[in-house]
This record gives C-alpha cells, sequence and structure tokens, in this order.
C-alpha cells in the first residue's frame, strides 16, 4: 500500500486559492485519503473506498 506521500493528492474545487478551509483528496486501490492542505504532515482519514462513494452519494443528493 503506498503511503500517503506517494499518493496523487487532489484539493477540493471549493477550495479558494486565499488561505481558507482546503481538503485534499487521493485515491488507492482499497482506500480514500482525506486531509487538511494546509498541514499535510498532519495524519488525514483514510475511508473504505465503497463508504467514500456513499459519502459523495450522500453529499449529491444533499447539494440538490
Amino acid at each position: 500500500m503506498k503511503g500517503a506521500t506517494e499518493l496523487t493528492w487532489v484539493k477540493s474545487t471549493y477550495s479558494s486559492g486565499e488561505g481558507g478551509d482546503c481538503v485534499e483528496v487521493a485515491a488507492s486501490s482499497h482506500t480514500v485519503r482525506v486531509r487538511d492542505s494546509k498541514d499535510v504532515a498532519r495524519p488525514g482519514l483514510a475511508v473504505g473506498r465503497n463508504a467514500w462513494g456513499m459519502f459523495v452519494g450522500y453529499a449529491v443528493e444533499e447539494a440538490r
């Protein structure tokens, strides 16, 4: 399994360039990692891909 530094991190499209709240995600074969882009040395959250899919599906429905 890849370490957090070997993953390709993607910043949320809702993050601004003005130093506000920023979230980054990176997917590996078994998990999706989530971290604070302003503090990348701090451990992030790792969730299963199925759980992440359910979360995103819920968030999309709530945003409608």
